[in-house]
This record gives C-alpha cells, structure tokens and sequence, in this order.
C-alpha cells in the first residue's frame, strides 16, 4: 500500500518544484553574503544552483559536466572545487563524505552540524536540525577525552517513497 504524501513529512521526500527550493536557496545565499560582506560571484551562485536542483547530493565532476554541457563553460576542476570550499565555508552547502558529494544547506546561516538521512536507492538527502543529536556526539566525545572540531551524521536507509515502491 503506498503511504500518503503529508506535510509533515521533510520537503526532499514529497513530490515538489525544485525551483521554489532553488530560488529560495539563491536568495538566502545573496542576504548572507551581503550580510557578510562577501561576494557570491556568478559562478559561486551557478554551482549553489547546480547543487539544489535536486535533493540528491551532487559530485563536483557532475557540477562540472553540466556548467560544460548545459553552460557552454569551459570550468576546470581547481575552479569548481574553489567554488564549492566557498559555499561550504560559509555554510551554504554541506559535504556529503559518504558519497563524496555535496547537498544545499536547509539552514545557512545558522551555526549547526551536518544530519542527514541518505536514500540508498533514489539518493535524495534529508537534512536534519536535532540538537540532541549534537549533544549527544559531543558528550560522547568528552567522556572520553575527545576534542570535537566537527561532525557529520550519514545515516542511510530508504526513504517512504522507495520503500512503499522498491
């Protein structure tokens, strides 16, 4: 029986227009950069858009193919890797380490560790916001010793999609 589509369920796994969600993006990466006094270069913005297209995390060579296909743009690697170190050092994409691919950030902005729960069958990615799960990593870690610089929570699974239609 196919599960029902409900609001609460997180906005990667419910049928939607990914333009709403890329626009959204773009504009919240150009308040935080003006905020910032940073410049979101055409490129920068072109990347931050590649990577919300979807909520499948994306690899840098993927990037590169389409800003070479679709664009006509002839990118090199060292200048979308650049691109990428900018928008995950000021917190606008995440880094998938699993996958060795990036996903937009739900929460730019906001000071806060990566959570994601990954579908291994259709790759969407669901960021979460869950500060016990923080705190719980970082009391872990002090009780033993362990200094946290930072953390990535990977969990993967199916998502309701995928697993009501394997």
């Amino acid at each position: 029986m196919l599960k029902p589509v409900t609001s609460d369920m997180p906005l990667a796994c419910r049928p939607h227009d990914h333009s709403h969600c890329v626009s959204h993006a773009l504009q919240s990466a150009e308040s935080l950069c003006e905020q910032r006094g940073l410049r979101l270069t055409t490129l920068r913005k072109r990347v931050l858009e590649l990577v919300w297209a979807s909520h499948k995390p994306l690899g840098a060579y993927d990037i590169l193919a389409v800003l070479s296909e679709t664009d006509g743009r002839r990118a090199a690697p060292p200048t979308v890797y650049r691109a990428l170190d900018f928008l995950l050092e000021h917190g606008l994409v995440h880094r998938i380490a699993s996958l060795n691919a990036f996903v937009g950030c739900n929460h730019p902005g906001k000071v806060h560790q990566g959570q994601f729960l990954i579908c291994r069958n259709c790759h969407a990615a669901v960021e979460l916001l869950r500060s016990n799960i923080d705190a719980a990593v970082l009391a872990s870690a002090a009780s033993v010793g362990f200094s946290v610089e930072g953390q990535t929570v990977e969990i993967s699974g199916l998502c309701a999609a995928c697993k009501e239609n394997p």
